[in-house]
């Protein structure tokens, strides 16, 4: 049986006109094609490491970048995204009114206006961040397997931003509201910090840094053993 013969590079000159993003679709070919012939682990893994480092060649059109990790950075650009969107709603008294409205209309004691809400802001930045063309966002090392880390991220970072500038602004404790009303009004503050919140984190792109995961923790612990 013949060996099959590695593929013949194209010692052509390239096209300085090509799209750059062209030109990686043909080496990761090349580099896939490379990795069906290898045979130890060892030259197999290095082919694998250039084709993750194509993946992240810097210069290709920057809204056709995918985004796999989940750093330090992407927090803080979601941290101020959503301060960017929520001051406006702060010094609103308008924030009280639909709070009210959330509360006080109940299906047999039920706020479902509240709940669709909470449930808004939950799909809306959902959508947002997997299901529009802004970025092509992957989910990764899934918390329990399930739940996109960024979906968590997102959502925590601008419902705690939300909260925290309702009470460090003392607009939380007006006209001395139940819990219920306070939890209302932060989610009238979330749902746009929220929309601030995925945008910041996505469009500037994937960031540079380590990418959080929860076996980060292990990683750490058994480097230092």
């Amino acid at each position: 049986m013949s060996e099959r013969e590695p593929p013949v590079d194209d010692e052509r000159e390239p096209d300085r006109s090509s799209n750059p993003s062209d030109d990686v679709d043909r080496l990761l070919e090349h580099l896939e094609e490379l990795e069906e012939l290898v045979d130890h682990p060892d030259e197999r893994e290095q082919v694998r490491k250039a084709m993750r480092t194509a993946h992240r060649i810097p210069g290709l059109d920057a809204v056709e970048q995918g985004i796999r990790k989940y750093t330090a950075r992407d927090m803080a650009e979601a941290f101020v995204g959503s301060i960017l969107l929520a001051l406006p709603l702060l010094v609103e008294d308008g924030v009280f009114e639909i709070a009210d409205h959330f509360v006080t209309t109940t299906v047999s004691g039920i706020p479902v206006f509240l709940i669709a809400n909470v449930l808004f802001v939950g799909v809306l930045t959902t959508g947002l961040l997997y299901w529009t063309d802004i970025r092509d966002v992957d989910v990764t090392s899934p918390l329990f397997g399930v739940v996109p880390r960024r979906l968590v991220g997102v959502l925590a970072i601008s419902f705690l931003t939300a909260a925290g500038l309702m009470v460090m602004w003392g607009r939380i404790y007006e006209e001395d509201p139940t819990t219920l009303e306070a939890f209302a009004r932060i989610t009238v503050i979330w749902a746009a910090g929220a929309f601030g919140a995925a945008l910041g984190d996505i469009l500037p792109g994937e960031s540079e840094g380590h990418d959080v995961r929860l076996d980060t923790i292990d990683d750490i612990v058994a480097r230092d053993r």
